[in-house]
């Protein structure tokens, strides 16, 4: 952890911002490391087994250069908590944001991403219209602000998937669909993963808390008893697809699964779900009203 101290609050958050990216792109948090390096203790087909030993090796050499985990550098996409009271409104903690993100992709440098949807034309240094991308939160009687990012590569996000169950299929229905999906998927995510799944709300909905689900520490569980079995559940069912590393066949296909809920309709059953790539990466920060920033893996 670390302190950086400054009077200009939006300059404050544009650092962390881009200080966040850059992080998050170059050191994987422990929890994923030491998931990984269990999985290679559990795996024992050779060509899974190489693959493991492949991404562990990568993840080292990437400490030791300073380099990036992955050369897919995503779409910056943050969760910011801020305080009722936070002296920052958020038309300027968005604009601190993006231009966070465009320093990071310009300083590193990063590889560029952004495209506009319809021309394919490059729109910024991973910054364009509606991007980045940020969820809000808003925290009564709190002056601080947090702020977590989560980039997101093309491979993991191609692999989401989203269907509106209908309730009397129940939790049946909802672990043939995750199945469905993760078989489906193969090894087009860069397996072993984590299976983001949320379930309730709106359609929309569902698929922000499957994203929010994978942002969780490995192996943490839900606090509804209910929706913590299913978590269970699917981790050992998905783990026995025989799918493995890279797809290639092996006794580790995902290295958890975890579940985001919300209430919902009588007549409504959304489930979504993503797949995050074994390179699950996250960093976050707190930034208080004084300008003070402390750099964690959480909030």
């Amino acid at each position: 952890m670390s302190t950086i101290t400054t009077t200009d609050l939006e300059a404050a958050v544009e650092d962390a911002a881009a200080y966040l990216y850059v992080w998050a792109l170059k050191d994987i948090p422990q929890d994923l490391r030491d998931a990984l390096a269990d999985a290679a203790t559990r795996e024992t087909s050779v060509p899974g087994q190489r693959v493991l030993q492949t991404i562990l090796k990568n993840v080292t050499v990437a400490e030791t250069e300073k380099n990036l985990v992955c050369q897919d550098t995503g779409i910056a996409v943050y969760t910011c908590r801020v305080g009722e009271h936070f002296p920052l409104h958020p038309a300027r903690i968005y604009a601190a944001l993006k231009t966070g993100t465009e320093r990071a992709t310009v300083e590193h440098p990063l590889r560029s991403n952004a495209v506009h949807t319809i021309t394919r034309e490059n729109t910024g240094p991973n910054t364009g219209y509606r991007l980045p991308i940020v969820h809000w939160e808003f925290i009564p009687d709190w002056d601080g602000l947090d702020v977590k990012c989560v980039p997101k590569g093309s491979g993991s996000e191609n692999m989401s998937f989203l269907k509106m169950c209908v309730p009397a299929d129940g939790v049946k229905g909802i672990k043939q669909f995750v199945l469905e999906s993760i078989v489906g998927a193969g090894g087009k995510p860069c397996p072993p993963g984590i299976v983001g799944v949320g379930i309730g709300g709106s359609a929309d909905y569902a698929m922000y808390l499957a994203k929010e689900a994978i942002a969780r520490p490995i192996g943490t569980r839900n606090p509804d008893p209910h929706v913590a079995e299913l978590e269970d559940e699917l981790f050992a069912l998905l783990n026995e697809t025989g799918i493995g590393p890279m797809g290639l066949g092996g006794d580790v296909t995902v290295l958890q699964c975890h579940i985001e809920h919300a209430d919902t309709h009588m007549t409504l059953n959304p489930v979504a779900v993503n797949y995050q790539c074994w390179a699950a990466r996250r960093a976050s920060a707190h930034v208080g009203p004084n300008g003070e920033v402390e750099y964690d893996r959480e909030f």
